[in-house]
């Protein structure tokens, strides 16, 4: 069964930081249906961040029991084209930092990582991450890769793997260029967009959604043009799974 489970936003306990999603991150744990299951970091669009994957083994090694493993693509002796294979396919989750949306799509694409995470997917690993890392999935994303090099530049339309057929917005609550940007993104781009807040999270489980949150008055929306007006439309967060193909009907089931 093909699963992605996406996140908004939020902290795993960087020090000088909350672990906020770890209600989240015990789906992730569950849906791999083992004791101990291994989970991949993948620090692509943070830089291969050491602090990052130090983090990772503290909160799935240490909290949530898991068998952790990092994907070096870019520092540390990077893996080559087997070794990720390998590493990617032996996994059972599969877990995408946040950070640079662009520049980690880009190597993906240069070294075959977006096939094999593809497949990962047709396998049932289950794929997952946290902004950029939830993006990834999708077909489009809403990203701030720009500001990286210039921080007054605004946010773009990314194209990502395209698993989901639809757009992808993170950090829909606490990002202020986020709600204008997506709107202005979603009149160019036929199909709806899954605006998540921080400590909000879609579950995509074969044909079937569901909404997780771990925060109080966190949100998921579906966001769509239709006859010249904009819909911002919560979504159900009661548990309960609904079909994916009405999620993503509303507007067009087409994303060009």
């Amino acid at each position: 069964m093909r699963k992605i489970i996406a996140i908004g936003g939020g902290e795993i306990g960087r020090p000088g930081h909350p672990v906020e999603t770890t209600g989240i991150d015990e789906q992730i744990v569950r849906a791999t249906r083992k004791g101990r299951p291994k989970v991949l970091l993948v620090p692509t669009a943070s830089g291969d961040s050491e602090l990052y994957w130090e983090t990772f083994k503290e909160h799935f090694g240490g909290r949530l029991g898991c068998e952790t493993d990092v994907l070096w693509l870019l520092r540390h002796k990077p893996c080559d084209e087997q070794e990720s294979r390998k590493k990617i396919l032996r996994s059972d989750a599969l877990y995408v930092g946040g950070g640079n949306t662009a520049r980690m799509m880009r190597l993906w694409r240069r070294r075959g990582i977006d096939v094999v995470m593809r497949e990962a997917w047709e396998r049932g690993i289950v794929l997952s991450g946290l902004s950029a890392g939830a993006i990834c999935w999708f077909k489009y994303g809403n990203t701030d890769s720009r500001k990286f090099a210039n921080p007054d530049a605004g946010l773009i339309r990314m194209r990502a793997i395209g698993l989901v057929n639809a757009a992808l917005c993170p950090h829909y609550d606490v990002e202020e260029s986020r709600k204008p940007d997506l709107k202005a993104m979603m009149r160019r781009t036929t199909g709806v967009a899954i605006a998540l807040d921080n400590c909000s999270a879609i579950e995509i489980v074969g044909d079937w959604y569901r909404i997780i949150t771990c925060r109080a008055g966190a949100k998921a929306y579906r966001v769509y043009w239709s006859a010249g007006e904009y819909h911002e439309e919560p979504l159900a967060d009661d548990g309960a799974r609904r079909p994916l193909s009405r999620l993503l009907s509303k507007a067009a089931v087409r994303i060009d």
